[in-house]
């Protein structure tokens, strides 16, 4: 395994680096996104998203290039997925007026909503259409707080809705929050809104495509009498979701985490990775698991990081090689954006 900080806060004119996302191209190139907070570490105020690039397996990278600078506002999320069919990366993000807090958002006393864009690159991440709101597309009038992501959306690979991109996303309408995701058939020209969570009180979420057709979604749990993740199955491509279940192995502190598909039965193992801080009540020690039962158990685990960790974000390159990008510090969470390239067999030695 290899670590090394991509973003480092107070660093490049920015005070706090956030919410790491991190996908591989068609051509294996990696692109590395975050939120640059411009004056603190606050989730609202002046958000730029940035973005940097690695040709050569994520030992070297580009400068930060910002994707989206909308002056004092709130710009952020990211939550990439690669449409495998034409090479094309899309990036669904937010948008609030930088002087709205959450709270606001969603009590609907600030100046704005929050607001769904896209962007797209069809050259490896080297540039990028200018972002276009696709807020009536996939955001109900009813609903005021809303998220894509964080993290990476997936395009079903088998089935009868092969070729389907699926961003997770989460939102908040009465009684509560609930996690949902989004969904393009015809290769990102148009997006609509699949199901959400049956539930309240789940939000940040990842997506996992399983054998039979299915899809896992995997939680951030609100549910104070739990410190785990919740997860929900559906049998249609995301429209609807049902078997709701608190996953007890997945201990967490209220915090987002990533999952991802490593390999599938008839391409030598059932492997699926999951990662973030495993403490029931402190965002330390970043954790990567394992899972060769489509994710219903999860026997191995490894530490990333013992210390302060919080957000990540997984890939598999072609290579087989896996990235995990994480939120990490000696003293905080936030002082960092860190890379590990982990290789399966560091993973699963003993």
């Amino acid at each position: 395994m290899r670590q090394r900080p991509l973003f480092i806060s107070g660093k490049d004119g920015y005070h706090t680096y956030r919410i790491p996302a991190i996908i591989a191209s068609a051509n294996s190139t990696l692109l590395a996104f975050c939120e640059g907070r411009k004056h603190s570490r606050s989730d609202t105020g002046d958000i730029d998203l940035l973005v940097k690039r690695s040709t050569d397996g994520g030992r070297t990278w580009s400068g930060q290039q910002v994707l989206w600078n909308d002056g004092a506002n709130t710009c952020g999320n990211p939550c990439p997925v690669l449409d495998r069919d034409t090479g094309t990366i899309w990036l669904p993000l937010t948008w609030n007026d930088g002087r709205d807090s959450s709270k606001e958002i969603r009590e609907r006393t600030g100046h704005n909503t929050r607001r769904v864009f896209l962007t797209c690159s069809k050259d490896d991440g080297v540039t990028w259409a200018e972002p276009k709101e696709i807020t009536s597309q996939v955001k109900p009038p009813d609903w005021t707080w809303y998220a894509t992501g964080p993290g990476v959306g997936i395009q079903i690979e088998r089935g009868p809705h092969r070729g389907r991109m699926v961003i997770p996303c989460d939102h908040s309408e009465p009684p509560g929050r609930y996690s949902h995701i989004i969904y393009s058939d015809d290769h990102g020209e148009t997006w609509h809104l699949g199901g959400s969570s049956p539930q309240p009180r789940t939000d940040e979420s990842g997506v996992v495509e399983l054998t039979g057709n299915r899809l896992l979604l995997n939680m951030r749990n609100h549910s104070p009498a739990h410190h785990c993740r919740q997860v929900a199955i559906s049998p249609d491509g995301g429209a609807t979701w049902t078997d709701l279940r608190f996953d007890h192995a997945l201990i967490e502190p209220i915090c987002q985490g990533s999952i991802c598909r490593y390999s599938w039965p008839d391409q030598g193992g059932d492997i699926i990775l999951f990662s973030n801080p495993a403490h029931e009540t402190d965002r330390v020690k970043m954790s990567l698991r394992l899972s060769y039962d489509e994710g219903k158990t999860w026997p191995l685990a490894k530490t990333l990081h013992a210390g302060p960790s919080a957000y990540s974000c997984l890939t598999v390159l072609p290579s087989g090689k896996i990235a995990c990008l994480y939120e990490a510090g000696e003293d905080e969470p936030y002082e960092t954006i860190t890379l590990a390239m982990i290789t399966l067999e560091w993973l699963l030695a003993p």
